[in-house]
């Protein structure tokens, strides 16, 4: 008996934002409805909203394409931040020191499913 799949999700890997300023955008988001979550992403005026709607988006369309799931069903399940790579630069600083600047990156993660009933 094979088992039907309810959930899909899609990853963006090493995007140029730090993880904790991506998951406080994401934060807003997990638990709701597909419709609400892009609506919410739309007009929140943060840096990570539109990268993060990019994932909402490519996770709701591998849903609908590759498990015949309806978009309208669909809720954030899962959504979160994990640290990428991070770049290392150095800035110059007075009497010929230098100190570090991190330039972090995150792998942005949603996973949607469909409601459950009940």
């Amino acid at each position: 008996m094979a088992e039907q799949v309810t959930s899909a999700k899609a990853i963006a890997k090493t995007v140029r934002i730090a993880p904790r300023k991506v998951r406080l955008v994401l934060d807003l988001i997990r638990g709701k409805n597909v419709a609400e979550a892009a609506s919410i992403l739309e007009f929140t005026p943060r840096g990570a909203s539109p990268v993060v709607g990019k994932v909402l988006k490519s996770a709701v369309a591998n849903a609908e394409n590759n498990f015949d799931l309806d978009g309208q069903d669909l809720v954030v399940a899962e959504a979160f931040a994990d640290e990428g790579p991070t770049l290392k630069r150095f800035r110059p600083r007075a009497k010929g020191s230098a100190s570090p600047i991190n330039k972090r990156t995150s792998h942005i993660t949603i996973v949607v499913s469909e409601k459950k009933e009940g």
